[in-house]
């Protein structure tokens, strides 16, 4: 099988390698070429979508945002041959990946929407959490696939439901990253040993992933991007776009943080760096 893959950033990169390593013959595209160059000879690195497409089975894209996405197939379904396979694995639209699917069924082609939750650690290592949405017959075909790229995949349903199931993922992780860093401020104001503090949260009932690897992060002030404040934040727009009559005041609250922190020039930091919010404060 002959896979194009779109996308070669942070996620993209490992995700493509590991079809690759798994003997996938792998042609990729990005909008910089050089990002795409690196990773020859396991793979085949393209200048335009037309030549890295046209000839392939399955396509799989990890852009950054719906625009994005959107500009995407709105190239690769001129260019792909008839019965191939897209699947979007951006964080995007639940609305967005429902048109996409209709469209691509009309010329032709199966589509599923795909995100993953894990971040860059387990996009490296293989052991992302992989929602999926669209015709259950072709998230069969594309299985063997998600199983190189992750550890636990899930078949959500229809075409916009890998999405939901993604936008819903980000909705708790807003309140867990968001609870790790006012714990962590809480601390830090009433003299507490941050470290102490960290093993008091990761050793009891409040431990969760956002503890256990972000926590040393906050505390070393550690903000590089295993996943950026700016995709993080169109996550948490895209939940309150579609929340429809709900009332999910964490994550209007978590959002309107990484808000002023991209204010500040802060978007290309990693999420973790929600806990300079607080401390800003505490100067």
């Amino acid at each position: 099988m002959k896979v194009a893959w779109i996308g070669t950033g942070v996620m993209g990169k490992p995700m493509a390698l590991h079809l690759a390593n798994n003997g996938y013959e792998v042609q990729v595209y990005n909008r910089t070429f050089e990002k795409a160059q690196v990773m020859e000879p396991k793979v085949k690195a393209f200048k335009d979508i037309q030549s890295c497409v046209s000839d392939v089975d399955i396509v799989f894209s990890i852009v950054g945002y719906p625009n994005d996405v959107k500009e995407t197939y709105e190239e690769v379904m001129k260019h792909v041959k008839k019965g191939t396979i897209l699947v979007d694995m951006t964080t995007s639209s639940p609305t967005l990946a429902i048109q996409l699917e209709k469209k691509a069924k009309v010329l032709g082609l199966s589509m599923l929407d795909a995100p993953v939750t894990g971040g860059d650690l387990g996009a490296i290592n293989a052991t992302l959490s992989i929602m999926v949405g669209g015709e259950e017959a072709i998230y069969q075909k594309v299985l063997p696939l998600f199983n190189c790229m992750g550890k636990t995949i899930t078949y959500m349903g229809d075409p916009g439901n890998g999405q939901h199931a993604k936008l819903a993922n980000q909705t708790a992780i807003a309140g867990a990253i968001a609870g790790v860093a006012e714990a962590l401020a809480y601390a830090k104001t009433n003299h507490l040993d941050q470290q102490r503090m960290l093993q008091v949260i990761t050793g009891g009932s409040a431990q969760s992933w956002q503890a256990t690897k972000n926590g040393p992060k906050m505390i070393g002030k550690d903000y590089a991007p295993g996943f950026f404040i700016k995709h993080f934040l169109k996550d948490l727009k895209l939940v309150l776009d579609e929340k429809k009559d709900l009332s999910l005041d964490v994550v209007e609250t978590v959002a309107r943080v990484y808000e002023s922190l991209v204010q500040i020039g802060m978007h290309d930091f990693g999420t973790q760096a929600i806990i300079e919010y607080y401390l800003q404060k505490l100067s």
